[in-house]
């Protein structure tokens, strides 16, 4: 591992990328069943998060998003291979608890932010063909920094999975594997994912990002 100062000071470990495939589920403190990995009812959570300035959050993310795009480009999945050319609609990297206390980013597509992503309200409604994506990585309070996974919303033609509100979801690994997909016979594997979206129904099932965290557009 490389240790090496970031923004104000902070030590980082960084690994290589491309190789972690379970980073983005578990740390080696926690300990689950098989059934439960491969059919996890909630994003595994980190036991040790470690904080980062907002500062300090820009810059690890710049000097990592462009590795972990590569490692989820792999998978050969259209949106893995081009989210990184979309608008991004948080100004830093943010603290999920939702998805484990890992580190997070928010890019949608055309399609999404036609449809009102950027200023979400009540009654607000994807269009079929918006896709959200958001990438991840991990930071402990031992300094460790681990990639995380892609995370993928697709809204689909209206009825084409009532059961899932019309929404693809998906996770593809940092070395590129696909761990879940509703559109694949991984589908089980992703459930959870709309458990957790259901929580905002009248938002179309779309979490907000954090009101500190939101960037502004003027033609929004």
């Amino acid at each position: 591992m490389l240790s090496r100062p970031i923004g104000s000071g902070v030590a980082v470990a960084a690994t290589a990328i491309a190789g972690l495939v379970l980073a983005a589920l578990w740390t080696p403190a926690q300990s689950a069943d098989t059934d439960e990995l491969l059919r996890p009812k909630r994003h595994f959570s980190l036991d040790r998060p470690g904080d980062l300035t907002k500062a300090d959050a820009i810059t690890v993310y710049d000097e990592i998003a462009d590795d972990m795009a590569r490692g989820y480009a792999i998978a050969e999945d259209p949106t893995a291979r081009g989210y990184r050319r979309w608008r991004r609609y948080n100004d830093a990297s943010y603290r999920s608890q939702t998805h484990g206390n890992r580190y997070v980013n928010n890019y949608a597509n055309a399609v999404a932010g036609k449809a009102g992503y950027g200023n979400l309200k009540e009654g607000v409604e994807m269009a079929p063909g918006a896709i959200l994506a958001k990438d991840s990585f991990t930071y402990t309070k031992d300094r460790d920094l681990f990639a995380g996974a892609l995370f993928i919303m697709e809204k689909l033609p209206k009825g084409a999975n009532p059961a899932m509100a019309d929404w693809r979801y998906a996770m593809i690994m940092p070395d590129g594997s696909v761990f879940g997909d509703t559109d694949a016979d991984t589908a089980d594997r992703m459930e959870f994912c709309h458990d957790c979206h259901k929580q905002k129904a009248e938002f179309d099932h779309l979490f907000f990002v954090p009101k500190e965290y939101r960037r502004r557009f003027l033609n929004d």
